[in-house]
């Protein structure tokens, strides 16, 4: 109680007038201050600009790691085969945007032979219909329903021209319930939990660009809990509805949060009124966070800081500590200053250096130049 009355008396005070002028410098204590710049890189993949007779045979090379690719009869490699594949690294998920024309595929037991990658994906088609088989069982992929498949056992099959979302998660993240998911291979999962993951995937990959080493984790960890929900027996539906349903209201507040950063009143009571929920219920959410107001204000300046460090960001820093809902610019330069150890004066010499993923090392990263790499090395 003593932490959420002190959350109110902090929303409720009036920004005094700034009269003073700006803090002398302070300097960086460590290289640890630094705040996380978006973890993130795409890896990205095109046969469009190479010539028609030559774009299959590299598409075949860039997904042998996980199937054989063969044309439809009726189509020959000068028709050209047009796609893009963009992957993204998230330590203990890949997640994949893919547009590809009409093909079949296969992984054989021959290749789960000579490979190591046995992990799960589960399969988000936008546009486009597919057909894949996995002892004798035929799953029917279609916009709006997601499928569930092991890379760990045979499987083949046909897609007509279509854009997906691919979600490659490690066996070893499912190892406590290996069982329900060997028993659900080849899925396709439906109801209100399967719409909520795909609700959650689509609010991802929107995002992809601006996450930070400290999201990855729990996009992980969250993405695991949904697709684990999806396939629970009805007598844990009950507890699973309540999970899901706190980590969907959590990533719609985060979302608020994001999209409110300059909103003058960003407050406990304004996110309430947005989320539908009552003022308890979200200090709940966000007390592993440290508090609303604590999100909020952390937020705030790391959007502050990656505009500060921004060359092409030519606004003075008083405007931009205005833009991002601080009034005043010395309890901006204090915030700043406690948050990252030197002063907003200091970041504008200062480079915002990514940092790597969950999980996933520097030197990994720099040694995973392919997406069969990322593959491999995935969740280790």
């Amino acid at each position: 109680m003593d932490a959420k009355r002190q959350d109110e008396a902090h929303a409720g005070q009036t920004p005094e007038r700034e009269r003073r002028r700006w803090p002398r410098d302070v300097q960086p204590d460590n290289e640890a201050a630094l705040p996380l710049a978006p973890a993130l890189e795409p890896l990205s993949f095109s046969t469009l600009e190479l010539a028609p007779e030559d774009q299959f045979a590299a598409w075949q090379a860039h997904v042998a790691p996980l199937v054989e690719a063969k044309l439809p009869d009726n189509k020959s490699l000068d028709d050209g085969f047009p796609a893009d594949h963009t992957a993204w690294n998230l330590g203990g998920m890949l997640i994949v945007e893919q547009r590809a024309p009409a093909h079949s595929y296969m992984r054989s037991a021959a290749k789960l032979r000579s490979s190591s990658i046995d992990h799960w994906y589960v399969v988000l088609p936008h546009t486009g219909r597919s057909w894949t088989e996995v002892d004798r069982r035929v799953a029917e992929g279609q916009p709006g329903k997601l499928e569930i498949r092991s890379l760990g056992y045979p499987f083949r099959g046909r897609t007509t021209e279509s854009e997906s979302l691919f979600l490659y998660l490690p066996r070893d993240l499912f190892a406590d319930v290996a069982g329900t998911l060997d028993a659900n291979n080849n899925s396709i999962l439906s109801g209100n939990f399967a719409n909520l993951l795909i609700d959650y995937i689509n609010s991802i990959v929107t995002r992809l660009r601006n996450l930070t080493a400290e999201d990855l984790p729990r996009i992980v960890h969250a993405t695991r809990s949904m697709i684990i929900a999806c396939l629970a027996p009805p007598a844990q539906h009950a507890a699973a509805a309540e999970q899901l349903a706190s980590v969907a209201l959590m990533e719609r507040a985060r979302r608020y949060v994001q999209n409110n950063l300059d909103a003058a009143r960003l407050t406990p009571d304004s996110m309430c009124r947005a989320l539908g929920v009552s003022r308890s219920r979200l200090y709940q959410l966000f007390e592993p966070s440290g508090g609303v107001l604590h999100y909020i204000q952390s937020r705030r300046l790391l959007a502050a800081h990656l505009a500060l460090s921004d060359p092409a960001d030519s606004r003075r820093i008083v405007e931009i500590a205005e833009a991002f809902g601080f009034s005043s610019a010395a309890n901006f330069s204090r915030a700043f200053s406690k948050e990252f150890g030197y002063s907003p004066r200091e970041s504008r010499r200062t480079m915002v250096l990514p940092r790597p993923a969950h999980s996933v090392s520097l030197s990994e990263r720099e040694k995973a130049a392919s997406f069969e790499d990322w593959l491999k090395t995935l969740g280790s």
